[in-house]
């Protein structure tokens, strides 16, 4: 018995041993079993022992079979609800086009789950993007916007807003309204033509130039001007320069200038009007747009229209929106021009041109109008002079921006824009018409998205501009009328006008902002026209990639959002070795753009369309948004380099750079210290993106200087803005220094350098974020 005893215990004390309790337990049954006192000792000795022993073995079975089966029945429920979401996630990606679409309501919102949905992976939305785009609707769309005119006001523009609202209806978004403005336009005067002769030394009428009474230059100045002429290239300031070096004055005399030289019209008569002129002519030369008539090109018997209104938005209203609730008098902006400009066509050129006496041309002036000696003026043969008039009047015009959204999961209230013009004086293919046909082509494409299970984490809004022809009148328009908020709320804005000109280089005028993201995105989008290739490795073999990135530009419809209102925006655009030569004429068709691009306009617009798609589809999709917040720092070292070379000159006239230098560092450390403090949080925490997201959107914002009048100075940005406290300023007026010290003016140098660097340090202080964050040491000297 006490050899039973002894192994039942045992066995007992073996299978007990899973829990400090089941332990206690066995110890109590061993001893109560061994030294139980018991009156039949001999019988019932064996007889409990065993009981016992079955029963302690019984209890520790049934338990281990609970504690196993409660385990696998947890484990089966979690794999199955994981099958479950994955394969559901896949089934939604599959169904694209297919029944998950035809199950959408048509014009009642994005079909999305009250939850959010499966999160889908980027490459699976990429994949579904790239299945979505259409070449044939881009193509037919372009087609149908230009074939005609359709300036703002007109019956075609009103029809083609009418169409495009109808369009954007049609589409499963969660919003679509119009915003409706006045705005102040110029247009030529029926009852009294513009009209350019030549006068003799008398003052009498020699010869009245034809001209077409379409051509004009929208916000010239009205009036007459007579005198000689002087012929200034392309009007940059170098130009300007150069005829004051060789004695040759512009005062007092019609400039003449040929289109290009990366100088918009607007900034031709600001210069020439600067220089002292009376009056301005631009044409078109055969060396920068082609006018052989054996090849495409245009003839000598067009001329190329553009508005002289340095500035954007309506010339009247500078600074604050011209809605049709506002009732604030007329303030004519800085940027009007005092002197009358003209197109005029090459023909013309050439006949003025012929008959100009004066100074040789440097070699690199010299066009190739036929007939033509290349000199500088101002005289004219025989005395003769020529006398430009021109007759425009302003119109108050009703204006109509039309809008359509898809909201955001996440992040509702912010929001990634696509733009683009919707008006053209003439047919405008290239001008509005590919701008128009991808808007609408990538609204179609996200909508189907969110319809078939993506839900973006950001809202999405897509925007068709009116008035763009007039200087972007709409997009500035509504940027002034929501300037105190956008900052908080607009993410990136994508310029879509002008976007296919060719099919061979792509450009991109960009916030610095942007940089990665266009990196990343032309790794992944097919060239247009080499099959088989990325964008990215085709610029590659171009001589870079780093070709493709370029400075926003006045004329661009992405400047005002980053200068005016610093939004981060981008304006892409494929273009030909050759320039498109029909932009801003009548013969801006869709025939001709698609001979320049060999048939393969549809082609060409879904490659732009899914480079746009790409960036917009990381911007509504990632948790912290993909921007170069360190960009900037690159940029003043840059100039804080130049500045250095001169230091030595600048304290000996008690001007201390020191303090920008500082300034820079600043920013440099405190941009630093966000991106790794993004880098190395937990980017899954919503209320951590979300603030982490808030501070990165601001960026842009904070190099706005808040030390000039918006009303006054309107691109108050100091790195892609105009006026004296920019940083291109500041570096035009720092070269003064060694190549003309007598024009260098220290006191506005000192002024334009305090300017720069207090935005500087603003800047670097907000990134900072919390004032307690800061350690700052200034030293002031006197």
């Amino acid at each position: 018995m006490g050899t039973l005893t002894a192994h039942l215990t045992q066995s007992s004390s073996v299978s007990l041993q899973r829990s400090s309790d089941e332990e206690e337990e066995a110890t109590a049954l061993r001893e109560e079993l061994n030294f139980l006192p018991l009156e039949n000792e001999e019988e019932a000795g064996p007889i409990c022992d065993i009981r016992g022993g079955m029963q302690r073995r019984l209890r520790g079975n049934r338990r281990g079979c609970v504690w196993l089966s409660v385990c696998g029945g947890v484990t089966f429920t979690a794999a199955f609800l994981l099958a479950f979401a994955v394969f559901s996630g896949r089934y939604h990606c599959s169904q694209v086009g297919g029944k998950g679409e035809q199950s959408g309501q048509q014009g009642s919102g994005a079909n999305r789950p009250a939850d959010g949905g499966v999160e889908l992976y980027l490459g699976e939305l990429r994949d579904m993007m790239k299945r979505l785009l259409q070449d044939e609707d881009l193509q037919s769309t372009v087609s149908r916007i230009s074939r005609a005119g359709h300036p703002p006001g007109s019956s075609e523009g009103t029809a083609l807003a009418s169409e495009i609202l109808g369009r954007f209806r049609k589409l499963p978004m969660d919003h679509t309204w119009t915003e409706s403005l006045y705005a102040t336009l110029q247009f030529p005067d029926r009852s009294r033509r513009s009209s350019l002769q030549l006068m003799d030394s008398a003052g009498l009428i020699l010869e009245q130039i034809a001209l077409n009474p379409s051509d004009y230059c929208p916000y010239s100045a009205t009036g007459n001007y007579t005198g000689g002429m002087v012929y200034a290239n392309y009007g940059r300031p170098e130009d300007f320069n150069w005829l004051k070096s060789v004695g040759v004055s512009a005062a007092s005399s019609v400039v003449v200038m040929r289109v290009g030289g990366g100088v918009s019209f607007a900034e031709k008569v600001w210069l020439a009007e600067k220089n002292g002129a009376g009056g301005v002519l631009i044409y078109p030369d055969p060396a920068d747009l082609p006018q052989d008539p054996r090849r495409l090109g245009l003839n000598s018997h067009t001329a190329v229209s553009e508005h002289v209104h340095l500035g954007s938005g309506d010339p009247f209203t500078p600074g604050f929106p011209s809605f049709n609730h506002s009732k604030f008098p007329p303030i004519p902006s800085s940027g009007l021009p005092l002197i009358p400009a003209l197109p005029i066509t090459a023909t013309v050129a050439a006949k003025l041109l012929s008959q100009l006496s004066g100074p040789p041309c440097p070699p690199s002036w010299r066009g190739r109008l036929p007939y033509v000696r290349c000199v500088l003026g101002p005289e004219f043969s025989s005395g003769r002079r020529v006398r430009i008039s021109v007759h425009n009047i302003m119109t108050p015009v009703l204006l109509n921006n039309i809008f359509s959204s898809l909201e955001g999961r996440v992040e509702p209230d912010q929001y990634v824009i696509l733009g683009a013009q919707r008006d053209s004086l003439g047919p405008g293919a290239v001008k509005s018409g590919v701008g128009t046909a991808i808007l609408l082509e990538l609204a179609r494409t996200f909508s189907a998205m969110v319809k078939n299970g993506f839900s973006p984490r950001r809202s999405l809004l897509f925007v068709s501009w009116d008035a763009g022809d007039f200087g972007n009148v709409g997009a500035t328009e509504w940027l002034e009328g929501y300037l105190s908020m956008l900052h908080l709320k607009a993410v990136a804005y994508f310029s879509l006008d002008q976007a296919i000109m060719g099919d061979d280089n792509l450009s991109a005028h960009t916030s610095p902002l942007l940089v990665d993201l266009l990196d990343a995105a032309i790794k992944q989008v097919e060239h247009p026209k080499h099959a088989g290739q990325t964008i990215y490795s085709q610029a590659e073999r171009d001589g870079g990639s780093w070709r493709i990135m370029k400075p926003l530009y006045l004329n661009s419809g992405a400047y005002s959002f980053t200068a005016f209102a610093g939004v981060p925006a981008m304006e892409l655009r494929f273009t030909e070795e050759r320039a498109y030569p029909f932009l801003n004429t009548p013969l801006d068709s869709v025939p001709r753009l698609q001979e320049v691009l060999g048939g393969r306009l549809g082609i060409t617009g879904r490659s732009l369309s899914e480079l746009v798609g790409e960036m917009v589809l990381r911007l509504v999709h990632d948790r912290i948004l993909p921007l170069r917040i360190t960009s900037y720092a690159q940029t003043v070292l840059q100039f804080s380099a130049h500045l250095n070379k001169d230091s030595a000159e600048l304290q000996s006239r008690g001007v201390s750079p020191q303090w920008l230098f500082s300034a820079r560092g600043d920013y440099s450390r405190a941009a630093e210290t966000l991106q790794r403090a993004i880098d190395y949080s937990d980017l899954h925490d919503p209320t951590t993106a979300r603030l982490y997201n808030t501070r990165i959107m601001k960026v842009e914002y904070y190099f706005l200087s808040q030390y000039v009048s918006a009303m006054e100075t309107p691109f108050r940005h100091v790195i892609h803005g105009r006026g004296n406290h920019t940083l291109s300023a500041l570096t035009e007026h720092l070269t003064l220094l060694t190549s003309d010290p007598g024009r260098f003016d220290e006191g506005r140098f000192r002024r334009q350098l305090a300017l720069f660097t207090w935005t500087l340090q603003g800047a670097a202080n907000a990134l900072n974020g919390d004032v307690w964050s800061m350690h700052h040491t200034h030293t002031y000297t006197h």
